[in-house]
């Protein structure tokens, strides 16, 4: 009887995963220069202009569980995206309120570069961000932004990666 209820319990997970996997979908638009796999359908995309440019940034169900924001870096000839980090880690991330900065670490995917992981204060709330600096070519770096609550952006720490891995130019 036990054995059975397991495997009714697994037949259930199964059905599960593979409708998760399923909805994983790519996303592509003509006003970007990239294409990414979104894992599922909670990942949505919202349009968003800076004055110069209009840019897509994508938002896991509310924004304080999960925000992408992708941009574009161009670069000297020769500069690494480590480079980038350590500009970035040195004039944008330590001035933010309560930062505390956590480790570089290499990344690969469709395109390779690093990551780095940092936690900061939001309207009295711990928040983290987890950025990707992927090298395009020579001269481009292109960065993943992700941001949200602490805890809610550890959970899908493997959703941030599968994206970032799926990040590749058209």
């Amino acid at each position: 009887m036990r054995s059975t209820k397991f495997f009714i319990a697994c037949a259930v997970a199964l059905l599960f995963v593979g409708a998760d996997a399923r909805a994983q979908h790519v996303f592509s638009d003509d006003e970007v220069e990239y294409t990414l796999e979104l894992p599922n359908t909670t990942w949505k995309p919202t349009a968003r202009a800076d004055g110069a440019h209009q840019h897509v940034d994508f938002i896991y169900g509310e924004r304080s569980d999960g925000y992408l924001k992708i941009r574009r870096e161009v670069v000297e000839q020769g500069q690494t995206p480590a480079d980038v980090l350590d500009r970035e880690r040195d004039f944008k991330l330590r001035i933010i309120t309560g930062y505390v900065g956590g480790k570089e670490e290499r990344f690969a995917g469709r395109l390779e570069g690093v990551t780095f992981g940092y936690e900061y204060t939001s309207g009295g709330k711990q928040m983290a961000g987890r950025v990707y600096y992927l090298q395009a070519d020579g001269r481009t770096v292109y960065t993943l932004n992700f941001t949200g609550q602490r805890e809610k952006l550890q959970r899908i720490r493997n959703q941030t990666d599968a994206i970032a891995r799926s990040f590749r130019l058209k």
